[in-house]
């Protein structure tokens, strides 16, 4: 596939995820860490317009001057930005429009690419998988804001994610040795899997299956969320806080457990994994079992024996840099070093990925309490 068809692909995928919504579906905001779809699909496009065609094309003309102060998410050698928190209230441009500028800046792209493909093919490809990432982020943002609306409407009644199950059991056993840790080859990475080193690991049992729903149920049963000697001091204090009593989705009614899926509320399948846990919960579920969850390096160095890439699994690792870790000059360097602080490794992928958009050495991040990706639960012995 050519750079300029995988840009095409790309770009339709993100509006076929959408095209199921309601126009009042692109605005709602129903949390900080959730960005409206329009948003969404308004940002990845100003990320080729701004990187890009503002850079390569002589006398371009911005869809829109307000746009990079709208549409700009992080990026502070950009310029000012609308608060995150804020993204909600952006009620202008209309959804219309932001369609009209995505065909514009696709128009330029195209034209661009006929004439630079090779030339720009490394920074397109970046756009691009930053475009793969925002159709996941999209895919778990459409399910807060339905989950959150009282009458649970259904998304697409074709996806049953939530009935996926483990296809082995059992423990893998890895030997005490020393393992080479990071991205290798010719095939697309971010800087952050960058700093190929060794690391020494102790043997270790990894089990081949994620935790079950089933499974899960037995340790709210056992009264998990209230015993705090499962728990981490900053995770105890967010579950009483916040009143913290199951995964999120999950509603108890009439003594029987519901979850909400893209499909619309369903019974919570008991041989499924449990799914949308924090850290703070996947730490607290290894104590009462006895065990611990992998770090990033056991989990990258058993991937190969593993069958993973359904659920986005939590690791017991600090999102840090690697050895020899070196930030990129410009806006593009503050895509992943900056928020090497205060976050937790998850691996693998999961089943809102996009295709082509997993490797066994992706290493994605998030704060401790957040749940509203598809993240689960493997565990290793102690």
């Amino acid at each position: 596939m050519s750079i300029s068809e995988h840009y095409t692909s790309v770009r339709n995928h993100t509006e076929k995820i959408c095209s199921t919504l309601q126009t009042e579906d692109f605005v709602v905001q129903p949390a900080i860490f959730v960005s409206p779809p329009k948003w969404h699909l308004a940002h990845t496009t100003w990320f080729f317009e701004q990187f890009i065609l503002k850079e390569h094309v002589p006398d371009y003309e911005v869809f829109d001057a307000d746009f990079c102060f709208l549409f700009n998410s992080y990026y502070n050698t950009v310029g000012k930005r609308v608060f995150r928190a804020d993204r909600g209230n952006i009620t202008r441009p209309g959804v219309q429009q932001v369609y009209e500028y995505r065909a514009y800046v696709d128009m330029h792209m195209n034209l661009l690419l006929q004439m630079k493909s090779e030339e720009l093919k490394e920074l397109v490809e970046l756009g691009l998988h930053h475009e793969q990432q925002h159709q996941e982020l999209l895919l778990t943002d459409i399910k807060y804001i339905l989950g959150h609306n009282p009458i649970f409407p259904v998304y697409d009644e074709m996806i049953h994610w939530e009935n996926q199950e483990n296809s082995d059991s059992g423990f893998l056993k890895i030997s005490e040795g020393l393992y080479e840790i990071g991205h290798t080859g010719d095939g697309f990475s971010f800087d952050n899997e960058h700093g190929r080193h060794k690391v020494f690991l102790a043997e270790f049992e990894i089990s081949k299956s994620l935790v079950t729903n089933r499974e899960y149920l037995e340790f709210i049963t056992a009264g998990g969320y209230t015993n705090f000697k499962y728990w981490l001091d900053e995770g105890w204090a967010w579950v009483t806080e916040n009143q913290i009593k199951a995964p999120l989705y999950w509603h108890h009614i009439e003594n029987e457990w519901y979850h909400y899926t893209l499909s619309g509320l369903e019974t919570v399948h008991p041989d499924a994994y449990v799914t949308h846990i924090s850290y703070f919960e996947a730490a607290a579920f290894a104590e009462w079992k006895n065990m611990r969850l992998p770090t990033e390096f056991e989990w990258e160095i058993a991937a190969d024996q593993l069958d993973w890439g359904k659920r986005w699994e939590w690791t017991n690792s600090a999102y840090l840099p690697y050895p020899n870790f070196k930030k990129p000059e410009g806006a593009i360097g503050e895509y992943n070093g900056k928020f090497m602080i205060n976050q937790m490794v998850l691996r693998g992928a999961s089943c809102a990925t996009s295709p082509l958009h997993s490797r066994k050495t992706y290493r994605n991040f998030f704060h401790t309490d957040e749940r509203w990706q598809f993240t689960a639960i493997r565990l290793v012995k102690i």
